[in-house]
Parts: C-alpha cells; structure tokens; sequence
C-alpha cells in the first residue's frame, strides 16, 4: 500500500483510461525519468462493493449523474480477521473525487455495517459513513472487484499514476478472506490506468497520453461488472397487462328531442 493510499481523507481529480497491451506497454516506457514506482511495486487490491439488495447505488451510478456515491471495502492481497481493511465511502461531484477512509478489520465492518458495533475510534468519518449506512441501508456484499496494482508517484508533486492490470470480479463467494478467482473486466492483455492530482496534468504526460493515442474515457469497475451481471441475469421483469376496451357509452340523444319509452 502506498503513502498516498493510507491517508484518510483525500479530494483530487481521477481521469480513467482504458489501455491496450501496446499502450500500457508504451506508457511504461515513457515513466521512466518522469515517475517512480512506489516501494510497495504490484500489490493485489480487492474492494468488496456494498450496495442495496436492488443494485440502487450502482444504478444511479452507470447514469453518470453529477453527484454519486459508492461504499467499499478494501483490502491489500488476502485478508484476515485481524488483517487491515479500509472501509471506504467515495463519493464524486462534477469530476472531483472525495474520499473518507477508516482502518479496521472484516469482522467490525460487518458488524458496524449491520448496526451493531462502532467503527474505528469514532469520529466524524465514522459518522458520514454511518450516514451513508442509514440513509440507503440495508446494505449488502453485491460484488467483488480484484486487480493487481502498479502505483507511480512523481517526486515533488501531487501527481499519481496507477495501472491495474487483470482486473476481475465475482458475485458468489463475497468475501476478502478466499482466493483471488474471477471473470475478467477487460480483454485479454487490457489494463486501466487511472492518474490523479489535485492540479493540472503536467506537459509530459499530456504529450505521452497523445503520442500514445489514449483518450480519457469514463469506466467503472464495479459499473462495467454490474453491466455484465445484468447481461446474465437480466432481471425478470413483470408481464405487460393486456389492454382493455374502453366500454362503450349510449350514444346520447340529440338535442331538443325528447325520448319516450317505446318509442323506436
């Protein structure tokens, strides 16, 4: 885990692009000079996604709304009981992110998650996350979003880089403490890259990207598996009601006449 991924509250731009093997294999090779690899090198990352039963968060997401939010849990390779996790509420407002994170384990989150225990020490990230918990609950496990992780730093500014390479997901067998199975996001040989910075991007990256020919695109982990869940299971939907008749009226009598009983 890098510096950068242990703080606890973070506000920055995160621009998404989605790279070929060639590319990824290009932008490696032009880092070099410009960007170091954090000392962590390739991590495995596994975010446990919670949402409601009906998929309400991640469907409010894929619309690209202006504001949106999503809780995750987040662990560095396998977890355990004592293990670190994060607990993580990421929320996005016209393309800047905010982040609020908390150190703990799986066994408090679930319990904070189902309202019966505290999160952490306490304090103010604790109370928007369980806002956040109250507010759509009940939450639940919904996916499981792996990938292996290269994260670049350029020394003396708040530039960061990452490349996730074979990211995968799962929606059975929700949980950080088994193995790293999967379905595939991408194609074979694709990755994610993802830079982040709280300024402007600098001149070098912006030639590399346009030499490179990779163009900022709008992707989602856990947006793109959501996709592809409903692909295999799209959701029942109910059968139409068959349209009826209006019922006819008698025709009324014309004006000035008076009808009469057996009149014809």
């Amino acid at each position: 885990m890098s510096a950068s991924e242990a703080i606890a509250v973070m506000q920055r731009f995160e621009l998404k692009y989605l790279l070929s093997a060639r590319q990824a294999d290009f932008l490696r090779g032009r880092l070099e000079g410009h960007m170091l690899a954090d000392a962590y090198g390739e991590t495995d990352i596994a975010s446990l996604y919670y949402d409601t039963p009906d998929y309400r968060l991640i469907r409010a997401s894929v619309e690209k709304p202006r504001f949106k939010e999503k809780l995750r849990l987040r662990a560095y390779g396998l977890a355990t009981d004592r293990s670190p996790v994060f607990l993580e509420l990421k929320r996005k407002y016209e393309g800047v992110v905010y982040k609020r994170r908390v150190q703990t384990t799986v066994p408090e989150a679930e319990r904070f998650l189902a309202g019966a225990g505290p999160l952490g020490d306490g304090g103010q990230i604790q109370r928007e996350i369980a806002c956040f918990r109250d507010r759509y609950g009940p939450l639940r496990p919904s996916c499981l979003i792996r990938y292996a992780r290269t994260a670049y730093y350029e020394p003396g500014s708040d530039l960061r880089l990452t490349l996730d390479r074979n990211p995968r997901w799962r929606d059975r067998e929700l949980t950080l403490e088994r193995d790293l199975s999967g379905r595939s996001l991408l194609p074979p040989g694709g990755e994610i890259l993802e830079i982040k910075a709280q300024g402007a991007m600098p001149l070098w990256l912006a030639e590399t990207l346009s030499e490179g020919e990779i163009y900022k695109g709008s992707f989602s982990k856990y947006g793109e598996a959501y996709r592809q869940i409903m692909r295999e299971n799209p959701p029942e939907l109910p059968a139409p009601v068959p349209a009826r008749s209006p019922a006819r009226r008698p025709r009324p009598a014309a004006p000035g006449l008076l009808r009469l009983p057996g009149w014809a």
